[in-house]
């Protein structure tokens, strides 16, 4: 069996369910296995003495895996002593922030934090990580808004950023289920002139803001399981976009007749102006004979099946039912 075969027959396990259809999890799987989401959590050593003998070796490396190592208050402080560190794993505890001394991780390539407590407001360090180029934070609570310390059933009055300012180095960003009701204005930064694959699944989000057609190297979006009901013309501007995952949202369609009373729910340019080649629409009220009506979709079919075949761009579409529908 080739090793590519191996990759993509390997589920991803985003919590709290399956996330990529076939189609889409093929694009996506190499992400997701850089992200740390693809195998299931070991059951590691703990203590003092581990925690030394790992940075000892991670100095020879600049590797680090301090994954489901009952972290809770903080990092432990010789980790920031690894200046050549390039991979640090901090998944599946229970940090709340991340310390001030993580920026002297001056040559940190990917970091994954998925699965901890990390909140608003908790991020600060990641601002000065120049060379990070993967940033996982799936299954936090950065969405949620931070309670009074004087009156824990009231919320504060000015709540911190989700997010500090990203380095302009990200390629990949992952920030499932994280409660978001809205996209956080820092990933709309014309800064991040390198960021091909975002995640924003499994969160609350109603909407895209028109502001996400300043990530011009995007090539990959995850946006299953929100509340989107539709998407803006301005993701036209995406040239390089080549696989949108919308399944299990809220896009709906009463009529065909499309009009400025009644939008067409994904806009014609997103068909006809981006090399669009994967589309996952599953879980959503819309019907594969009501987006055949949608202005633009056949240029997006006869591209699409122009790159199957000529067996293009990994193999991933090996799915040609059209966009997940019935």
């Amino acid at each position: 069996t080739s090793k590519s075969s191996i990759r993509r027959s390997r589920p991803c396990i985003p919590p709290p369910s399956s996330l990529l259809s076939a189609t889409f999890h093929d694009v996506n799987s190499e992400f997701y296995l850089t992200m740390g989401v693809g195998a299931s959590a070991p059951t590691n050593k703990v203590g003092k003495k581990v925690v030394r003998e790992k940075v000892e070796n991670a100095k020879k490396t600049g590797v680090l895996s301090l994954q489901e190592h009952g972290l809770e208050k903080e990092i432990p402080r010789q980790v920031f002593e690894l200046t050549n560190l390039r991979t640090l794993d901090l998944s599946r505890n229970k940090l709340t922030k991340l310390d001030q001394g993580l920026a002297a991780l001056a040559n940190l390539r990917s970091l994954n934090c998925d699965n901890n407590k990390l909140q608003r407001g908790s991020l600060g360090p990641v601002t000065h990580l120049s060379k990070l180029q993967t940033l996982s934070l799936g299954s936090n609570q950065l969405g949620h808004d931070l309670k009074s310390s004087e009156n824990p059933s009231r919320k504060l009055q000015q709540q911190p950023d989700a997010l500090p300012p990203l380095p302009p180095s990200l390629r990949q960003l992952k920030l499932d289920t994280n409660h978001f009701t809205s996209v956080p204005p820092q990933i709309c930064n014309p800064v991040l002139t390198k960021l091909e694959k975002l995640d924003l699944s499994f969160n609350h989000l109603a909407s895209v803001p028109p502001a996400i057609a300043v990530l011009t190297s995007l090539v990959e979006i995850n946006l299953d399981s929100n509340l989107i009901v539709s998407l803006p013309s301005d993701m036209a501007k995406l040239k390089k976009l080549k696989s949108l995952s919308l399944k299990n949202n809220s896009i709906t369609v009463e009529s065909t007749n499309f009009s400025s009373r009644n939008p067409q729910p994904l806009p014609a340019e997103l068909f006809t102006d981006t090399p669009l080649i994967d589309l996952n629409l599953h879980g959503n009220k819309l019907t594969n004979t009501a987006l055949n009506e949608f202005e633009g979709f056949q240029q997006f079919l006869e591209r699409r099946q122009k790159v199957k075949t000529k067996g293009v761009y990994g193999g991933a579409l090996t799915n040609l039912s059209v966009c997940g529908l019935d």
